[in-house]
């Protein structure tokens, strides 16, 4: 895979929006002011156009393509980020006839099942909430005594609801903030195949591999493993896209909510209802033809184990000075957080870090401490130079 590296261009490890490969920013460079000689820049041409109709596609296809997406899910390109998603994913499977026919062989209001790992589930749970759902916390990943999410609870102790009770789960893969990542299918053991999975994989999406037939909706924000923020990608399983009918759909609020939330709104609009985020499709198209080029997903997966294992193997070889609290089973692949063990070195390891062209490692406002975003776009010898300079500083203050 070719190495991310340029005179002019710094280390930069945001959460996101976070670092594109050079490639792809030099191919949007060299296309801006005249893509394939239309004599127009992609963010001047119309959505309707066949030239902006056949990106949209082919970044459909490869999407799909990467993750092995089965013919019986559709692909949506929306907006509003992950954060929309925590109230769509709710109002679309609250309207659905899947859901809509289960609750009505129950005489209690269907559960809506949350995983809670860290700020953003906790956000999803709370946006439930607010709009009338049923929410019912199956785990609670958060340290009663520090407020800390730090490990995932033995599934013994899930408050799992019988399955005629539970309208779906919801979990976030990867909560950015805290640093917390679940194991691969670590979720489903423990769920009836009937029940719908939701699941949040902004932070590490096309990161690994996961079989997409097991989920009912699966989301992501673009801005940290796909291209710049804007585009919202959400694959949802097409029985749940059908919506219950009523005869006065006005009776019910709840099956009423904004079109922009609406899964049938874009399904039923051809994928492209209203103008679509053109320059984040496109951008987003040519990163996952980059992914696709340089060994798919399964290369991803590989360097997103060598670039923590390396983070951590400095971090564990040095407890005196570097500290990351969550469990080693849960470790984030690709948010690696850690504080000092001396608050009072912060802000120096900050400003050095700075000099030497490592940006964006501020821990999130939230938590504080510290954050390094080791996303697809950031290669492994990038993150040897980042271990390499913590080691030094080390050594300088040892």
């Amino acid at each position: 895979m070719p190495e991310q590296s340029s005179p002019f261009r710094v280390n930069n490890f945001s959460a996101g929006p976070s670092s594109i490969p050079l490639e792809v920013l030099e191919t949007v460079q060299k296309d801006f002011l005249n893509y394939n000689n239309t004599g127009m820049s992609v963010v001047e041409m119309s959505h309707r156009s066949k030239e902006f109709t056949r990106i949209f596609k082919e970044a459909e296809d490869d999407y799909r393509s990467l993750l092995d997406i089965p013919d019986n899910y559709h692909v949506l390109f929306m907006q509003g980020g992950g954060t929309s998603q925590f109230a769509a994913t709710f109002l679309n499977l609250n309207a659905s006839k899947v859901i809509n026919e289960k609750q009505a062989k129950s005489s209690k209001p269907l559960k809506c099942g949350y995983i809670v790992g860290g700020v953003w589930s906790k956000q999803a749970k709370d946006e439930c909430s607010k709009l009338g759902g049923n929410v019912h916390i199956i785990a609670d990943c958060q340290d009663k005594a520090t407020g800390k999410y730090t490990s995932v609870p033995p599934a013994s102790s899930w408050d799992i609801p019988p399955t005629n009770e539970l309208a779906y789960v919801y979990y976030c893969d990867n909560e950015t903030i805290g640093g917390l990542e679940f194991n691969s299918d670590s979720v489903f053991p423990h769920f009836d195949s009937s029940i719908p999975i939701v699941c949040d994989i902004s932070s590490n999406a096309l990161t690994r591999k996961i079989d997409v037939s097991k989920f009912g909706i699966i989301y992501a924000g673009a801005q940290k493993n796909m291209g710049p923020s804007g585009l919202t990608t959400v694959i949802v399983r097409k029985d749940l896209v059908e919506k219950i009918s009523l005869e006065n759909p006005s009776a019910i609020p709840s099956h009423n909510f904004p079109s922009t939330l609406d899964y049938s709104f874009f399904v039923n609009g051809g994928f492209m209802p209203h103008t679509p985020t053109t320059f984040s499709i496109y951008v987003c198209g040519l990163y996952f033809k980059y992914i696709l080029k340089n060994g798919g997903i399964s290369h991803m997966n590989n360097l997103s184990i060598q670039k923590s294992s390396m983070f951590y193997d400095l971090i564990d070889s040095n407890p005196n000075f570097f500290v990351n609290p969550i469990d080693k089973k849960y470790r984030s692949r690709v948010n690696c957080v850690f504080t000092l063990k001396d608050p009072s070195l912060e802000k120096e390891f900050l400003d050095q870090a700075t000099k030497c062209g490592f940006f964006e490692i501020k821990g999130h406002r939230s938590v504080g401490g510290f954050r390094a975003s080791f996303y697809n776009a950031i290669s492994v010898d990038q993150v040897s130079s980042f271990v390499s300079f913590m080691s030094d500083f080390i050594k300088n203050h040892s």
